[in-house]
């Protein structure tokens, strides 16, 4: 091997812990995938807490991602959570948006209109005033208000300590059902940024029949360093839940199952 390409080869080995990403969409992205059967599911939700807030004007987005199907055919998919975004009052703002399948053109899902106010005039990403240490339930859920010859799902965010439910909107599809969630963390940052840290909780879904299904284990996935994912975002265990963690010490390897705390599950009053 010639000296420039074993330079190469030596830089390309190198952790990723400074810099910006050099993934497609500028983000790194790490993921928090539900180990459970392919049944379908009719709602999914999860409970978000922000533990470390971001300190630079930089986007950040925790999201609950679900994807859309019917007759075992992908309908796309769409993600709903609460973002750090300086293009928003106080930075803080609500997402519910998503994707046709590839086959369909991939394009944005159309939805209604949200009663939350848009600074930007976006129609996914919304005015959210979420605050530090709260505990938000984000869930997907059919809309009871979809136009005919479509499926609405339905993204609402609670907060768990006031009790108080806001509708985000509803996006519409030809997925009949849920499959596949996941939740995340996309860190539109440098790598060497502040720690930001978000607690995933609660884990809940349920069935055609109404029945709940809750996840035992999950899959840690990081963004790979080839993709342009940076090398010290980390899974971190709590007795509470599952934290993802930005610009630390990665503690739990890529492909690791991990076992949901039992303790995340909580009721609004404890």
């Amino acid at each position: 091997m010639s000296p420039l390409r074993r330079l190469g080869s030596l830089l390309g080995n190198r952790a990723r812990i400074a810099g910006e990403p050099h993934s497609q969409n500028g983000a790194s992205s790490f993921h928090i995938v539900w180990e459970m059967p392919s049944t379908p599911l009719m709602e999914v939700s999860a409970t978000l807490e922000v533990l470390q807030p971001p300190s630079v004007g930089r986007l950040y987005f925790f999201a609950l991602q679900v994807s859309f199907a019917s007759d075992r055919r992908a309908r796309g998919g769409g993600h709903l959570g609460l973002q750090w975004n300086p293009r928003f009052p106080g930075a803080t703002a609500a997402n519910w948006g998503g994707y046709a399948p590839g086959d369909a053109g991939g394009g944005v899902l159309a939805g209604s209109p949200s009663a939350l106010r848009s600074s930007r005039n976006d129609p996914n990403t919304r005015d959210f005033s979420w605050r530090v240490g709260r505990r938000y339930r984000l869930r997907v859920a059919p809309s009871p208000d979809a136009p005919a010859g479509v499926h609405g799902w339905r993204g609402t965010i609670t907060d768990l300590d006031s009790e108080s439910e806001t509708v985000v909107r509803d996006l519409y599809t030809q997925g009949e059902y849920l499959t596949a969630p996941m939740v995340w963390t996309e860190a539109f940052a440098r790598c060497e940024h502040p720690t930001v840290a978000v607690r995933w909780s609660d884990f809940r879904a349920a069935d055609e029949s109404g029945a709940e299904v809750r996840p035992a284990r999950v899959r840690v996935n990081y963004q790979a360093r080839a993709d342009g994912g940076c090398d010290n975002t980390s899974l971190i265990v709590d007795e509470l839940g599952l934290v993802q963690a930005t610009s630390t010490q990665r503690q739990i390897p890529q492909g690791a199952i991990v076992t949901v705390p039992s303790r995340g599950t909580r009721t609004p009053s404890s």
